[in-house]
């Protein structure tokens, strides 16, 4: 099998998505990476790759809204994923 780089990186990005450390942030940017991931141009994973460096902590503070994105955090594709509801939701 000879993948390539674009699907190496999804690969690698979908493993990260699905095991961040808290339950219900694994199943929501899980979620949302198994369901964009592959649509995503290499912009766009490279912009998936920064949010995962934040930690589960503010993101699942940001996604039941116990406070706001900071500015410099806001972006469309952050705000995509907080809105994201899994199937069954959190």
């Amino acid at each position: 099998m000879n993948l390539t780089d674009l699907e190496i990186t999804r690969k690698r990005l979908l493993w990260r998505a699905t095991h961040r450390g808290i339950k219900e942030m694994d199943i929501l940017v899980g979620g949302y990476a198994r369901l964009n991931l592959a649509k995503m141009g290499q912009a766009e994973l490279t912009q998936f790759a920064d949010l995962l460096e934040i930690p589960d902590q503010d993101l699942l503070s940001w996604a039941t809204k116990q406070s706001t994105v900071p500015l410099e955090q806001q972006s469309a594709m952050l705000e995509d994923m907080l809105g994201f509801l899994p199937e069954g939701n959190l």
